[in-house]
């Protein structure tokens, strides 16, 4: 186990690049697609080593069912951004599906290839005297929360960029991703891993864009933005006036930290009521406080693949 200024020291703010794994409930929303996205178009400061697909429980979809639509909606976005030369070809291979179901109980982990794959490359990079592994979740952290309890030593390996829950300052804690698995929200915030919290109300639900931005801004940026207009166009959020990328805010930490002020805090106690409670002698944790959200999402934009070329006219 870290003990604590070796914690602070891994919470730091990355700088230069850093070894990443997206842990993602891609066909849950929107937003995750836009959220891969730009992890896979940042390699100055993110080098995507894997993608994992997370669970998600929604519309009478099944955790098990939820996992495996996350799975098949990465291969998609991935299948875009290798057509638009973004990724590697054989990323689509570093793919791994995670947990069938929610937590059981605060210590039995759900065995999955997500958490095996966390395990193997969390202590493969030790081996080699890698940095610590990034583990960005944008969804209910179940696959994370099972390779920290079957691997414990991992807590040493990663640091964990969760978007789940709210301030600790802010009442209720509970948003989707935790309330999907609080046995899990609990291990991240019990276990001492280094954990930067990334919440959503009054930080990520400001990173907000309209069908006209998308369709301006998005549209017609390759295969990949043709991907992603069309979910946004396709899904209610095109009906709002308004729509949070949440889950651009945890990729936006771990490249660009200066655009999301931060502060170690101790790590807030999630009751059972789904309440925060407070204890000054906890562990700390960095918590995510604002967002430059102008400059976060100019960033994703700009970064998406280049609109193709316009066909030449004939001329006179």
């Amino acid at each position: 186990m870290l003990d604590e200024a070796e914690r602070v020291r891994r919470l730091q703010p990355p700088t230069g690049p850093v070894r990443v794994v997206l842990d993602t409930d891609a066909a849950n929303e929107v937003d995750d697609q836009f959220a891969l996205v730009y992890a896979a178009c940042l390699p100055e400061h993110i080098t995507l080593e894997a993608v994992h697909a997370a669970p998600f429980e929604q519309d009478g979809v099944p955790p098990a069912a939820g996992v495996e639509r996350s799975r098949a909606e990465v291969l998609r976005v991935l299948a875009a951004l290798e057509q638009d030369g973004a990724v590697a070809p054989d990323l689509a291979g570093r793919v791994r599906e995670g947990s069938r179901a929610w937590l059981p109980a605060p210590d039995r982990p759900v065995p999955s290839p997500a958490a095996d794959d966390l395990v193997e490359r969390a202590r493969r990079g030790r081996a080699q005297g890698l940095r610590p592994l990034h583990v960005i979740a944008l969804g209910a952290p179940t696959n994370v929360a099972s390779a920290l309890l079957a691997a414990p030593d991992i807590a040493a390996d990663v640091v964990v960029v969760w978007l789940g829950g709210n301030g600790s300052w802010w009442s209720p804690a509970a948003e989707y991703n935790l309330r999907q698995d609080p046995h899990a929200s609990r291990v991240l915030l019990d276990s001492g891993v280094p954990l930067v919290h990334v919440p959503c109300r009054q930080v990520t639900e400001k990173l907000a864009t309209t069908l006209e931005e998308v369709q301006r801004r998005v549209r017609g940026r390759g295969r990949t933005g043709d991907l992603l207009a069309d979910l946004y166009t396709g899904s209610p959020s095109a009906r709002r006036r308004v729509k949070p990328l949440w889950d651009v805010g945890p990729v936006a930490w771990v490249a660009t930290p200066q655009r999301c002020p931060s502060a170690l805090v101790p790590s807030p106690v999630l009751h059972e009521d789904l309440e925060w409670g407070h204890d000054p002698r906890r562990h700390l944790v960095r918590e995510v406080r604002d967002v430059d959200a102008d400059a976060v999402l100019q960033d994703l934009f700009d970064r998406l693949p280049p609109a193709a070329a316009a066909p030449s006219g004939s001329g006179a």
